[in-house]
Parts: C-alpha cells; structure tokens; sequence
C-alpha cells in the first residue's frame, strides 16, 4: 500500500519560512546604559543583569513564560534611584520588541492571558496595534518589595508601550499581596506577548488588519 506525507505548514506556505526574528538595541545616556537583545522564537533562555534584582527576576519571567530569548545588560545610577534604569531598561526592550516584529506581517497580532499566583490574578490584553497606550490597572498594596520601588512597575509598561507601540490593558482581579501581584503581571504579559507573536498560517503573511497596514 502506498501512503503519502501530508505536506507540512511551510510547504503550503513557503512564505511562512521567516528569517529569524532577532534584535538588538543599545540605549546610552547620561544616566544609563542598556542593551537588549532577544529572539521572539527561542526557548526561553534569559540572562538579565540590571543591578536591580527585583526587575532581573521579572525579565526572567518574560523570558521563561514568553519563550523569549532574552539579554539585558544595563548600568545606572542606582545610587540616586532605580528609576531611570528601570524605565530605559524599559524604553530599550520596547524598541527591541518593534525591531523583531518588523512590519508585523503574519502574526496574531492580539494576545490575552489570565494569570493566577496564590491569591493574586491578574488580567492582561493587548495588541501589538501600532498605537501605544496603557490602561492599568494594579492596585498594589506596599511601597517596596524588597528594595524596588512598586511606582516602577507602572513606569516600565509605559515605556515598553510606547516604544513597541503595542496596545496594553492590565487589570487586577485579586490580590494582597505586593510581589505575587506584579509577578503575576509580568507572567500575564509574558503569556499574552507569546500569544500575539505566533506566526498566524492562515494569514500568509499578510498584514493582520482590515486596513492593510498597522
């Protein structure tokens, strides 16, 4: 009896065969250095070294829950404050972001997830739309967790937001206590990226709006 192979998906759709979705961005100021590199389609791989351990552990589960090959090296004043570091840490992941998408064709495009951490649940939509914006909604009980500023949380979406142009919703179901909130933030976010980068087969690598262009 004779038996055919099924063609694979790259087979029906030799444009699905994409270069590897790689970036790589230096930021440098009179206040900070950064660079990020990653690849939206590794496995996971993170190495993170911010001199902020809070926002370290954070990148860490972009990367592990987004399977985000992940580096981030940056250096500060963190002796004044980790906010500058934290938000142009930020500022250069988001534009790595845009940079790997390119022109965004072929992919989902939307993404959402709902993550728990004991008691805490967070919500998180968005849409890579190319139009930056932010509803947040964390209410986070504690100043500090650790020494991280818990202000910087919000301060780090708006600047990957804006310089990804994505579309971002964060809301908070439950929770009291302040670091499985924003770690179950960041896994949403993770999870919800993971989402809206898949390479779509049915969109043939075409723009994924009803206008034609994002």
């Amino acid at each position: 009896m004779q038996t055919s192979e099924r063609p694979t998906t790259e087979s029906q759709h030799p444009e699905l065969i994409l270069s590897p979705r790689t970036a790589s961005v230096s930021r440098k100021t009179g206040e900070t250095d950064v660079y990020v590199s990653l690849n939206l389609d590794g496995t996971g791989n993170c190495s993170a070294r911010t001199g902020i351990p809070f926002l370290d552990h954070m990148l860490h589960q972009i990367s592990s829950h987004g399977l985000i090959d992940l580096e981030v090296q940056a250096k500060g004043d963190i002796e004044i404050d980790d906010h500058h570091t934290n938000e142009d840490v930020g500022i250069t992941l988001g534009q790595a972001l845009g940079k790997a998408l390119g022109d965004r064709k072929g992919i989902v495009r939307f993404g959402h997830f709902l993550a728990p951490l004991d008691e805490a649940l967070v919500q998180v939509a968005l849409d890579f739309s190319g139009r930056p914006h932010l509803s947040y909604g964390l209410e986070i009980p504690t100043q500090r967790v650790g020494t991280y500023d818990t202000q910087l949380v919000r301060e780090f979406f708006v600047a990957v937001v804006n310089h990804s142009q994505m579309t971002l919703h964060i809301r908070q179901l439950d929770g009291i206590n302040s670091h499985h909130i924003i770690e179950a933030t960041f896994k949403a976010f993770a999870r919800a990226m993971r989402m809206a980068v898949e390479v779509d087969p049915r969109r043939a690598g075409a723009i994924p709006s009803s206008k034609g262009v994002l």
